[in-house]
């Protein structure tokens, strides 16, 4: 299932948050072409590293690496279908702020439960995780225009937000589970997702903008 966008609102302004993140991610693939393995291995986050307190700036360059075009345009089209509307109840600094934070809230996930990998960890998918978290804390009724691929079946359909947005929760949160069980030699960073996620959906109503808690009734 891949999310195509809301279905259920229109925008109120611009994201220009979100399109900045994606041309960042995309500038800095480019780089990753011209520079090859040494940029990504300067750049990527280690647990082991970070735990023990060094290369601490990889926890924020690392959200702007991908491992290649599929791990970058997966990543785009999940931000760019619940980014925009999380940015437009938020504001442009806050939801950049969210963003940030949601991605040092995965990684502090994946270190605390493995230490000691020294195997690189790079991607946005732990930040986008905290955008989809605090998506569906605040529109969780919404319809997700989602296209549907089954072998060579193909259709669009209308899947409201908690229905999608939790089963790709259930998942992330087995497998993590699952990998836990497993010698790590590499792979997904299931437990940033998870963690990403949990702050979103912990932090997102500390974000949203004034108009939009007064709209739900959580101000007056």
């Amino acid at each position: 299932m891949i999310p195509l966008g809301d279905a259920s609102r229109r925008l109120r302004s611009i994201p220009i948050v979100t399109i900045l993140i994606i041309a960042a991610n995309i500038l800095v693939f480019l780089e990753e072409l011209r520079a090859g393995e040494r940029f990504i291995t300067r750049w990527a986050v280690v647990p082991a590293q970070v735990a023990a307190g060094h290369n601490l700036i990889t926890v924020i360059t690392a959200m702007f690496l991908h491992a290649g075009i599929v791990h970058l345009v997966g990543n785009m089209v999940f931000l760019l279908a619940f980014g925009p509307q999380l940015e437009d109840v938020m504001g442009a600094i806050p939801y950049a702020v969210f963003y940030l934070l949601g991605g040092l809230a995965a990684t502090a996930a994946q270190v605390a439960v493995d230490p000691h990998l020294s195997i690189p960890s790079l991607g946005a998918s732990g930040a986008i995780a905290a955008v989809m978290g605090g998506f569906l804390i605040t529109f969780p009724e919404d319809r997700i225009r989602t296209l549907i691929v089954i072998v060579i079946f193909i259709n669009v359909a209308f899947i409201p937000a908690i229905v999608l947005i939790g089963i790709w929760f259930l998942i992330q949160l087995f497998n993590a589970f699952g990998a836990l069980t497993e010698l790590q030699t590499g792979g997904v960073a299931y437990m940033a997702h998870v963690g990403g996620f949990i702050f979103g959906l912990i932090a997102a109503r500390f974000f949203e903008s004034a108009r939009l808690r007064v709209l739900k009734g959580l101000a007056r």
